[in-house]
């Protein structure tokens, strides 16, 4: 046979992707003929030679005219970069609180579950609600257990046989197996999910505390999850939806609604779980005086903020 009939069936099913890649070149020119201006353009090939073309545009397309391939209005590449800049430093300090959240979490997670006064309680299926998500979420913990070459989890493979304490387990699972954990733990007075809501209360309209119910606080987790992951792998945050929603305290709740989320809402959640007022309010100061920085520059809307966002996040007897 001279040809191969199954190679030339696949040739003509396949989508013919028609764009060419550009040249660092063709990229600058195609800048150049929709409009954009460069004061240097050595800091344009800098920038495509090391952010890239195709990042740099999630920053470049509000102002972009996919209609007549356009600038709608004067845009300079040095404000992009600026704009980039932005949210490379927005993301920084953002994933330094939520590190802080997060570890804050895994020791108040140990601290509830212990209170079945069993190390190896987390292996006993009695304390979660759903069995057959247990044991989705205890393969997924084995795999990560497994994968860890932490020094305290070698000790326990050679010390105790293998049997691996809750404290342990804690410290190697992902923050979105940890959250999977959690809204999986049986609620109820004497049982963890109690006790670590505890550590979490807010104050209700009426001026009483109240714990937050396990929905509530496993959705403030998952969002918090989704921004870290966003911020670990250096996404973009400015002018993005976000699709996840956490449920906000009825004080905080935008009225009206905006029309998607960003992550005002997260930063809300992020509030929510603060392990500290002091450590928020570090957080809380960075964060206005970063978008004071660039005040000129970007636009609190494009990262979802309303007029009084500051009232929201500040906690009360605070300022910046």
């Amino acid at each position: 046979f001279k040809h191969n009939p199954v190679k030339l069936f696949v040739e003509e099913i396949m989508y013919k992707y028609t764009k060419k890649i550009m040249s660092i070149n063709e990229q600058i020119q195609s800048y150049k003929t929709a409009g954009m201006k460069f004061k240097k353009l050595e800091t344009v090939r800098l920038a495509l030679e090391t952010i890239g073309f195709y990042r740099l545009r999630g920053y470049i397309y509000p102002f972009y005219d996919n209609s007549n391939k356009k600038f709608r209005n004067e845009i300079w590449f040095e404000d992009i970069l600026m704009i980039y800049e932005f949210d490379q430093r927005l993301s920084i300090i953002l994933f330094d609180m939520i590190k802080k959240i997060e570890v804050a979490l895994r020791c108040r997670l140990v601290d509830a579950i212990l209170v079945y006064k069993d190390a190896l309680i987390v292996h006993d299926s009695s304390i979660f609600e759903d069995k057959k998500i247990y044991w989705k979420n205890m393969s997924v913990i084995s795999s990560e257990i497994s994968r860890s070459n932490d020094v305290f989890m070698k000790h326990h493979f050679r010390k105790h046989d293998g049997a691996i304490p809750i404290w342990a387990i804690v410290e190697v699972v992902s923050f979105g197996t940890l959250s999977k954990l959690i809204k999986n733990l049986k609620s109820g007075k004497g049982h963890a999910y109690a006790t670590l809501a505890s550590r979490y209360k807010y104050i209700s309209k009426k001026g009483n505390e109240v714990k937050p119910a396990k929905d509530m606080l496993t959705s403030w987790i998952h969002s918090i999850t989704i921004l870290r992951n966003m911020c670990a792998h250096s996404s973009r945050i400015y002018n993005r939806v976000i699709n996840t929603a956490p449920e906000l305290l009825n004080a905080d709740k935008q009225c009206p609604k905006s029309n998607y989320n960003g992550i005002y809402e997260i930063l809300l959640a992020m509030k929510y779980m603060r392990p500290s007022d002091d450590c928020w309010m570090d957080f809380y100061k960075s964060l206005c005086q970063l978008i004071e920085e660039y005040e000129n520059i970007i636009d609190v809307a494009a990262i979802n903020f309303p007029e009084d966002w500051q009232s929201h996040l500040v906690i009360l007897g605070n300022d910046c």
